[in-house]
């Protein structure tokens, strides 16, 4: 099967909301009268992102949800999304299994792929989605102020407890796992509560790399410094299948280490003033998604992670990073 062959039989649909769609250059895209245009591009690389072995529909769906979870950090709402995909020969039931993913969870947001590019090579995946945006209206990561609560949405560390038995660290029991898993390999971008928090949400971002890495970048953006309270952030890691006993059983510096510094989450962390309280938990009733404070952002610059009795923690963890990993 050749590459034009490859992209009419798995990819190519029928045109949506896009002016013009797969086929020509370029993709045509007109947004709304005032609303911006909301880009982002992430790349999933065989061996780097992911098992070699994972199924493929998992891995459809996951390669569009991290780009989904940006836009879900910036309050957008999805458009489309282009696809350039690299692989290493033409796997007929592996497409077939990868773009049914892709495509249930691009239907499931009103996401049409308007474009891309095929070609041999290692197992690559990068998309770049767009959303819209009212003008003016999108979370950025610049407005947290001193004195405003620091939420998570969903649940903390899961994905990162996955990895630690997938790759023979730890033991978790076979519900566990695979409920871990399930996380790892097929989160869920927060996409309605993004949109529900614009308004509210003084800044906002998705976590990919680890809470205490990816609050970095809020607290360099806006200027600010935080206090994060450990035993809330351990609490939400009691989702793991097997409830709060399999979790929390884990010794605590593995809690720690998998909330705290875990990565690959795709939950929101925003961060909102404390007037905003009511509106915030208004907006999680509205999305269908707990949120739960897990700090407050002060003025003096730096991160703090504190115990149960306000004491600062020792211990320094720190996210993952493709280049110092």
């Amino acid at each position: 099967m050749g590459e034009f062959a490859l992209i009419a039989q798995y990819f190519k649909r029928p045109v949506q909301r896009a002016v013009l769609g797969v086929g020509d250059d370029c993709a045509l895209l007109a947004p709304r009268p005032g609303m911006q245009l909301a880009i982002s591009t992430d790349m999933l690389v065989q061996g780097r992102h992911f098992f070699a072995d994972v199924d493929p529909r998992t891995l459809g769906h996951k390669a569009l949800a991290v780009n989904l979870s940006d836009l879900a950090a910036t309050g957008a709402q999805p458009l489309a999304f282009s696809l350039a995909l690299a692989l290493p020969s033409v796997d007929a039931p592996w497409l077939q299994g990868f773009s049914e993913g892709m495509f249930a969870l691009a239907d499931a947001h009103g996401c049409e792929l308007v474009g891309g590019d095929t070609t041999q090579g290692p197992l690559n995946i990068c998309i770049t989605v767009f959303g819209e945006v009212p003008a003016g209206q999108a979370l950025l990561r610049s407005g947290a102020q001193p004195g405003d609560d620091i939420y998570v949405s969903g649940h903390l560390g899961d994905a990162r407890l996955a990895l630690e038995a997938l790759l023979g660290h730890i033991y978790l029991p076979p519900a566990a796992l695979a409920a871990a898993r399930q996380r790892l390999e097929s989160p869920s971008p927060r996409v309605a509560l993004g949109t529900a928090l614009r308004g509210i949400a003084s800044s906002a971002l998705d976590l990919s790399d680890g809470l205490v890495g990816d609050l970095g970048h809020i607290l360099q953006a806006s200027a600010v410094g935080a206090e994060l309270q450990a035993d809330e952030v351990i609490a939400r890691m009691a989702a793991t299948a097997g409830g709060p006993g399999v979790a929390l059983s884990l010794p605590r510096d593995l809690q720690l280490q998998c909330c705290l510094a875990g990565g690959d989450d795709y939950e929101l962390c925003f961060t909102a003033a404390a007037h905003q309280r009511d509106a915030v938990q208004q907006a999680s009733r509205a999305a269908q998604t707990p949120v739960h404070c897990v700090g407050r952002i002060t003025a003096e610059p730096g991160l703090r992670v504190v115990d149960a009795q306000g004491q600062a923690m020792a211990q320094r963890w720190a996210s993952f990073d493709h280049f110092s990993a």
